[in-house]
């Protein structure tokens, strides 16, 4: 090859370069995440005296269009769950205990129930107006007390939970899991275990697989589950998230397969694509004196998205705009 072909060909291979390089600043500027902003709604809890905090958790929808919430941190005879009339912003309380810290709520298709799982190691089922509470799962499982965070159910009314459990970091082993329950009998089938702090979960739009996100490591992974959804098939790390100071708590699903995880530790909500793409953040900027955006609920048919949002100046209710409408796995969990 001659200096003079040497030297065209450089100036092609460096055009080339040029050429895929602006290409690729383009798609990224293209592809760069949307930024959406949550707007305050109402305000729902102030700060307990005797325990030191609010913490909503658990939105759902319930059929009479009310927005159901619990609080975690609620002491007896306050307030553990309430129901947020949107259209008067009337909060009523639904559910009170002795002992339960609930860490989220979802209805049953099945039964229409509320269930709400107790991070003291319950799943409680009351009527929609609060009465009638049953214990559905109670005790141990295989050798060790539940620490409950949130659930899902799947299309036949079997029901889904994290079971948390945290590490200490960095000698410890993880040993959060998955459970299963069954409907019927309430049996528990351990899914996958092994976990660093299991908190959000929810089935993917096709409901064959979970979106599960992990606190303690900052990602949300992908569990396919076999036939009869009392295994796990396959499962991998599906979005890693740099969290920074912050972790990853609550998710939900719209009817596009979108994943919607909350932040604990910072108020935000990042939107994910199924494939691992970062859609969009959802900022809340007038949320000073709030630390986390803990849980989503979209209003099933509707792209209305509620986000619970705590902190030492209280607890609320924002709202934002979804990429697509809501469905079952965007109610709550």
């Amino acid at each position: 090859m001659t200096a003079a072909i040497r030297g065209g060909a450089a100036l092609v291979t460096m055009a080339t370069a040029f050429s895929l390089v602006a290409c690729s600043d383009s798609d990224a500027s293209e592809a760069a995440p949307d930024t959406r902003t949550a707007e305050r709604v109402l305000q729902v809890t102030d700060v307990h005296p005797e325990t030191g905090m609010t913490l909503l958790e658990g939105p759902t929808f319930g059929d009479d269009g009310r927005l159901y919430l619990v609080d975690v941190t609620a002491p007896a005879g306050d307030a553990k769950v309430m129901a947020v009339d949107l259209d008067t912003d009337r909060v009523e309380q639904v559910f009170t205990d002795d002992a339960g810290a609930f860490t989220s709520a979802q209805f049953s298709a099945h039964d229409g129930r509320l269930y709400l799982t107790d991070f003291r190691g319950r799943i409680v089922s009351v009527a929609p107006d609060g009465t009638d509470p049953r214990v559905f799962a109670d005790g141990e499982i295989d050798g060790r007390r539940m620490q409950l965070d949130d659930l899902t159910f799947d299309d036949d009314g079997n029901l889904y939970a994290t079971d948390s459990s945290y590490t200490a970091y960095p000698e410890g082993t993880p040993t959060g899991r998955v459970l299963r329950f069954d409907r019927a009998t309430a049996h528990a089938t351990v899914l996958a275990d092994g976990q660093p702090n299991p908190n959000g979960i929810s089935f993917d739009r096709d409901g064959g697989a979970l979106w599960v996100s992990q606190l303690d490591a900052n990602r949300i992974d992908y569990l396919t589950l076999g036939p009869d959804r009392t295994t796990v098939a396959r499962a991998h790390t599906a979005m890693h998230v740099d969290g920074g100071t912050t972790q990853t708590d609550s998710n939900a699903v719209d009817a596009d397969g979108n994943v919607y995880q909350g932040i604990h530790g910072e108020p935000r909500i990042l939107v994910y694509r199924p494939d691992g793409e970062r859609l969009a953040t959802v900022e809340f900027p007038d949320a000073q004196g709030l630390e986390s955006a803990t849980n989503i609920a979209i209003r099933p048919g509707t792209t209305d998205a509620y986000v619970t949002v705590s902190g030492p100046e209280g607890g609320y209710v924002y709202r934002f705009d979804a990429f697509a409408e809501g469905i079952r796995q965007s109610n709550g969990g």
